[in-house]
């Protein structure tokens, strides 16, 4: 008991999946930004020798997603709508790394845009 209320505890805490203007749930989304990472990079070395798998990796976090590559930061997704750094955010914004920790201010994109591959490159996102 905490302060004289017990707490209800339940098996699962069940998330609704929803979708967004254009169908996509928000993993669907994510699965296609990921996609789209490693096909930019694919398409920047089409033709040459070098050639790999990125390692892409997500990260969540409270308010954001980190999506890593190798040893560095790609960039951020927002996983809520809110504020961030006095700036309105929407859920599934793209975000440029300001540090290994944080998002830069501005959105560059969102996930959900059908012409997002157009927000980054398989560097990270785009600048302002």
């Amino acid at each position: 008991m905490i302060n004289g209320i017990k707490p209800i505890i339940g098996n699962t805490t069940k998330t609704q999946k929803t979708t967004t203007k254009n169908g996509l749930s928000f993993d669907k989304a994510m699965d296609t930004l990921l996609g789209k990472i490693q096909e930019n990079y694919d398409n920047r070395y089409m033709g040459s020798s070098v050639h790999k798998k990125l390692d892409l990796t997500l990260k969540p976090g409270r308010k954001f997603i980190k999506v890593v590559e190798g040893s560095r930061v790609w960039g951020f997704i927002a996983k809520v709508n809110g504020v961030h750094k006095d700036v309105p955010m929407l859920k599934g914004d793209i975000l440029k790394a300001a540090t290994w920790h944080a998002p830069a201010k501005h959105s560059r994109g969102s996930i959900f845009d059908k012409e997002m591959h157009k927000s980054f490159s398989w560097t990270g996102p785009n600048y302002l």
